[in-house]
């Protein structure tokens, strides 16, 4: 199970909106077939792997980090496919989280026979695919909140300079991350402050992530980068419903495209979270990844809208009491109301520490 969640892995960012599968064939106690999940539409993880496996397949055992599909889709179903080349047993890591399928590809393997059993390596597999379950379960996209920040945790100088406070390293880290994702997010002031183009350059990009902007009542400028590279990815505009700001039209004749979404009572000037997930979830987006600034981030976080934090920390400090912070917002009153992160992982990036933690537990999106 092991070898197969490191198949999946390989898959992540081809397969989406799809889960990321991986599968492998044991006879004798030797793999003789692997396999992954295809750019979507392609064939599923158990497809591939037993066509590696070829006859050996036949009374063979597969270890697969999801359950088997019972259900048409762009593909046929798995599980019956996996009963048909004789498989005496198939090993699954979690269920399937949508009504689709969840628990009817074991159903259908156990009445035709072949034994089936679920639950090994459970934790990583969600883990693994946390974005699909999240979607299954809530109909939104994971929320991965992304800073780069100075020892003192400042994303920005008193003189709003923040070019470069992380190291090239981490900048590549980043671009890697945005080519596996549906979106890359910023705030209206961030787009008109800083410009950034929010691509994918230098790294392998297995996505073309839309660049999203909350305009509030900004937007980036005619001649922004983003309006200038709209031949290489889509430009989304979110404002309030009702509430376009102005010069909007002009962007839009340009090719970006305007994404009004229902405002609340309490802040009608700013894009909500919550109404924003929901629409990008009803675009079939899986992921995605909110680059600031800090109010954007305040915001997300208020709202309890924020799954997972990747913080880069530069070796160095601004100082200032005017500099920025990375997370704006209202934020906790006391220390005993933070979010905390669980899971966390801390790696070097060049001379940069990255710290990855969840701040929803992935396993409550799970059956």
């Amino acid at each position: 199970m092991e070898r197969a969640l490191e198949l999946a892995e390989g898959a992540r960012g081809y397969a989406e909106p799809n889960p990321a599968v991986g599968a492998v064939v044991v006879r004798d106690g030797r793999i003789v077939g692997e396999g992954c999940t295809q750019a979507c539409g392609g064939a599923h993880a158990e497809v591939e792997a037993v066509r590696d496996a070829g006859e050996r397949a036949r009374g063979a055992e597969m270890y697969v980090t999801l359950e088997p599909c019972a259900h048409h889709g762009k593909t046929p179903p798995c599980a019956p496919m996996l009963v048909q080349v004789g498989l005496r047993r198939v090993v699954m890591a979690v269920l399937d989280p949508t009504p689709k399928t969840g628990g009817r590809g074991l159903a259908l393997l156990r009445e035709s026979g072949v034994a089936a059993e679920v639950g090994l390596c459970r934790e990583e597999a969600v883990v693994q695919n946390a974005a699909f379950f999240k979607v299954a379960a809530t109909g939104r996209p994971l929320v991965i909140a992304k800073w780069a920040m100075s020892a003192d945790g400042r994303i920005a100088t008193r003189a709003l300079a923040s070019h470069w406070i992380s190291g090239p390293e981490a900048r590549a880290a980043v671009h890697e991350i945005r080519g596996m994702v549906d979106c890359v997010a910023v705030g209206g002031r961030t787009a008109r402050r800083d410009d950034p183009l929010l691509t994918c350059r230098d790294a392998e990009r297995r996505r073309t992530a839309a660049r999203l902007v909350l305009c509030g009542r900004r937007l980036p400028a005619a001649d922004s980068q983003l309006v200038r590279t709209l031949d290489e990815a889509p430009v989304l505009l979110a404002y309030p419903e009702g509430r376009p700001p102005d010069g909007l039209d002009a962007l839009v004749e340009k090719g970006c495209e305007p994404l009004p979404v229902p405002a609340s009572e309490e802040m009608p000037e700013r894009v909500p979270p919550p109404a924003l997930l929901d629409e990008l979830g009803r675009r079939g987006m899986s992921n995605v990844l909110l680059e600031g600034g800090a109010e954007v981030l305040g915001s997300f976080f208020d709202a309890g809208q924020v799954d997972r934090v990747m913080a880069f920390v530069a070796p160095k400090v601004l100082g200032g009491r005017e500099a920025v912070s990375a997370v704006g917002g209202t934020g906790a009153e006391q220390v005993d109301q933070a979010w905390p992160l669980h899971r966390c992982e801390v790696t070097t990036v060049g001379r940069d520490v990255l710290m990855r933690g969840w701040v929803t537990n992935p396993l409550t999106w799970a059956r």
